[in-house]
């Protein structure tokens, strides 16, 4: 049997593990996805064109995580070109797909933005109806101080206070449906994006798109990420089940049922009787840790590194160290750049 003396670092993940990391790579897909339907659906307004732009949308968001998935598959194998061309091709592909996200959540943000801009709007009519009766207020106060000036008091100054009560309460009217609307709700996007852009001194437009950039280049990588780890784990569940590695927990060696010893004395005696001209060979003696480590190594027993002997025969590391050193002499092994061991075998003479 070959002792594995390199046990695995890790085991496979379990199914939790498993289970989160498909949930977010789904999740991550799906809004990559949307928000490119987004973009997409927006070109033309026939539903035909929408179906084959929203298939268009689709083909591209898988093809990109499935080349980046190949990209993973080629480098593990060496094929460092076609992980080039895999990569060159998910480059491609993740460009439009950050640019259909940037384009499908600008959409949506600038839908939020539009009810605020629509309160707004409303808010500046009722300000700019105020703004214009209070002009006309002005206006009629000139012409009062005119009236006065012409002692016309009775008859010019008096219609313009008239005049002025009416507009007084028009827009005393106008302020109280204007603080009557309703209030927009601000939305947390809107509000991140309005203190980004009083912290930053720029402007909200710009503000609102560096934040769609960096939300859709996260969430490329992100999905990229976990289809990368997905790929890895495959590979490594693969070549953990091929080596099959020794390990303490694989161990699993059932007790046997303890023989008679009666029937194993009857057996003796019967072997005897029938071949009476076998004589009793000698025991065997001992052989030293040196003829141990030769005869280990030649069997392929053990791997030919001082650890794996050590372990392997149970000896102490001086005595290996020594071993080691007169197989370095006899020429039996030999010492490569690495400081690894090489076994060349013995030369029967």
């Amino acid at each position: 049997m070959l002792y594995n003396d390199n046990l695995p670092v890790r085991f496979p993940k379990g199914t939790f593990a498993m289970f989160t990391v498909y949930s977010f790579t789904g999740a991550s897909i799906l809004a990559s996805i949307i928000f490119s339907l987004l973009l997409f659906l927006s070109i033309d307004e026939n539903p035909m064109m929408q179906v084959l732009f929203g298939g268009l949308a689709v083909i591209f968001e898988l093809g990109k995580f499935f080349a980046w998935y190949e990209f993973g598959e080629r480098r593990a194998r060496r094929n460092y070109t076609g992980a080039f061309s895999a990569f060159a091709f998910y480059a491609v592909l993740a460009a439009i797909s950050i640019g259909g996200s940037v384009g499908g959540i600008n959409s949506a943000t600038n839908k939020a933005q539009s009810h605020i801009s629509v309160h707004q709007s409303k808010v500046n009519s009722y300000n700019m109806q105020i703004a214009a009766i209070d002009k006309q207020i002005e206006l009629n106060n000139v012409a009062a101080e005119k009236y006065i000036q012409m002692e016309r008091i009775a008859t010019g100054v008096t219609r313009i206070q008239k005049e002025n009560d009416k507009l007084r309460q028009q827009q005393l009217k106008l302020a109280a449906e204007r603080d009557s609307l309703p209030v927009a709700a601000q939305g947390s996007v809107i509000g991140l994006i309005d203190s980004l852009a009083k912290s930053l001194n720029i402007q909200t437009q710009t503000a609102q798109l560096g934040l769609v950039i960096f939300l859709s280049v996260l969430l490329d990588f992100f999905a990229a990420f976990f289809v990368g780890l997905i790929g890895e784990e495959i590979r490594f569940r693969n070549q953990f089940h091929r080596l099959n590695p020794i390990t303490i927990d694989a161990f699993n060696a059932e007790p046997k049922e303890p023989e008679l010893l009666t029937n194993q004395m009857d057996d003796y005696d019967v072997t005897e009787s029938e071949s009476p001209e076998l004589a009793p060979q000698k025991a065997e003696e001992p052989k030293t840790p040196y003829e141990m480590v030769i005869k280990a190594l030649s069997s392929n027993q053990v791997n030919c590194t001082k650890r794996a002997v050590t372990r392997f025969l149970k000896i102490s590391s001086e005595e290996v160290d020594d071993i080691f050193k007169q197989l370095l002499e006899e020429g039996i092994v030999s010492k490569k750049p690495n400081n690894h061991y090489q076994w060349h075998g013995v030369t029967e003479n």
